[in-house]
Parts: C-alpha cells; sequence; structure tokens
C-alpha cells in the first residue's frame, strides 16, 4: 500500500508546477503549495497553498520544514539555487527533487545539447543556471537530491504514464523527435518521488 507524503512544492501555480501539483494530488499527497500568490493556486484535494519567496533563505526552510520532501519547479534564472539549496538543508528535509532542464543532456559525448549550434539563443541563459544547479548537487556530500530533465520539447498535451525514462542523454525518438507532455513529465516526478530509483543523480524522460 502506497503511504501518502508531505510534500513542499517550490512554484506550484506555474507551467510544470501545476502539472506536478495536480498529479500529487491526485495520487492522494499532501502538498503545501508555496507561491508568491497563493490566490493562483488552484483548489485541489489536499493542497495548502502559502506565501513564499524564494530568496528569503530562512522564511523558505521554515516552511519547508516538516515535510517528507521538497520539489522546486521555478526556473533557474529566477531563482538562486545555492539559496534553494542552503534553505532545503536547513529545513532538515531529506528528499529534494529538482525539475530540470534539457539543455544540459548530452547528444554525443562531452557534448550538451546548449552547446549546439542549433540550441535557442533564447533560453541559453536558463539552460546554462540549470547545467550549473546540476554541477552544485552533485557536489553536495549528503543531500538525497534528484534531477529531472524533460526531453527537448515539453509542451501541454496527454497523460499517458507511458514514455522511456533514461540517464544523461537526450532521448530521441525513431523519427529523431525528443519530447515530452508536461502531464506525463509530472507522473515521472511523483513516480520518483515514490519509489525513488535516481536518488543522488540526474534522470531523464521523454516518449
Amino acid at each position: 500500500m502506497k503511504v501518502a507524503k508531505k510534500v513542499a512544492l517550490i512554484g506550484a501555480s506555474g507551467f510544470i508546477g501545476s502539472r506536478l501539483l495536480g498529479e500529487l494530488s491526485a495520487r492522494g499527497h499532501a502538498v503545501t503549495a508555496i507561491v508568491r500568490h497563493p490566490e493562483k493556486v488552484a483548489s485541489l484535494p489536499g493542497v495548502t497553498a502559502v506565501k513564499g519567496d524564494v530568496f528569503d533563505k530562512d522564511g523558505l526552510a521554515t516552511l519547508l520544514a516538516g515535510h517528507d520532501a521538497a520539489i522546486s519547479a521555478v526556473h533557474f534564472t529566477a531563482s538562486d539555487p545555492e539559496l534553494l539549496l542552503a534553505a532545503v538543508k536547513q529545513s532538515g528535509v531529506k528528499r529534494y527533487l529538482v525539475v530540470g532542464g534539457a539543455g544540459s543532456l548530452e547528444v554525443a559525448p562531452g557534448v550538451r545539447l546548449f552547446d549546439t549550434p542549433e540550441f535557442p539563443a533564447i533560453y541559453l541563459d536558463e539552460a546554462r543556471k540549470g547545467g550549473a544547479f546540476l554541477d552544485l548537487l552533485k557536489r553536495e556530500p549528503a543531500l538525497d537530491w534528484t534531477f529531472l530533465s524533460p526531453s527537448a520539447v515539453i509542451q501541454p498535451g496527454e497523460r499517458t504514464g507511458r514514455f522511456r525514462l533514461g540517464g544523461d542523454r537526450l532521448l530521441v525518438d525513431p523519427q529523431g523527435g525528443s519530447t515530452i507532455s508536461a502531464e506525463d513529465y509530472a507522473v515521472a516526478l511523483v513516480d520518483e518521488l515514490e519509489k525513488p530509483a535516481h536518488g543522488r543523480r540526474r534522470f531523464t524522460v521523454g516518449y
């Protein structure tokens, strides 16, 4: 029997965060949705919306304390990874899951997606900061973290529950595409929360 968890979700009203919130609620978890504007959070079973600031380390640590796990679903360019990490550690939460980007995935040995000339310039800063956050996590000596990278294209779609998982290499389908719906991304991350299989490492999800 699955045990419901107390989960703190930072950035619960965003593109990915809102999908994670729905998936966590549907699976019976108790979620504290930490956002700048609590009124924007969907009213769902087991969800409590609270106001929080990702740049307030002590305040964030207080909100995170007492949860089984914390998930951050905030843009890397709109947060400070070192401060986020410090808040998680200060809170005493043992499990930390990060909504990552695809840019730091490898497309060839030693070549990351954001190193390729085709990578859109508009996403480059966010992608590089996501890669830097992953490097920061890899140097973390004790925290049980997981970083989930999507495929190259993540967009609203269907919750199918059918997808592939990978490691540090970009997943590409037989037609050369690399996609995942935001809904199935949420399924994969909540699966990892419930049945940890990628402790202290990055994994990826795609069709």
